[in-house]
């Protein structure tokens, strides 16, 4: 499975997770907020984990399935 995040980064932005998984900021806020998708601050800046994201795909799939 290939997505379109940079490899070199171990926390991407909300806007490298939106163009990752074709989603609008919305959503993908939305998702930080239902803790569907893990995340942190640093001072106003939010990241969120490259596995966190890896992770949360994976747990689409099986759900999928």
């Amino acid at each position: 499975m290939s997505t379109a995040l940079p490899t070199s980064h171990e926390a991407l932005t909300v806007p490298e997770v939106m163009a990752a998984l074709r989603l609008s900021r919305f959503k993908v806020y939305d998702l930080i907020r239902s803790n569907q998708l893990q995340s942190f601050k640093i001072g106003r800046s939010r990241r969120v984990p490259a596995d966190a994201l890896q992770t949360f795909i994976l747990t689409q799939l099986k759900e999928a399935a």
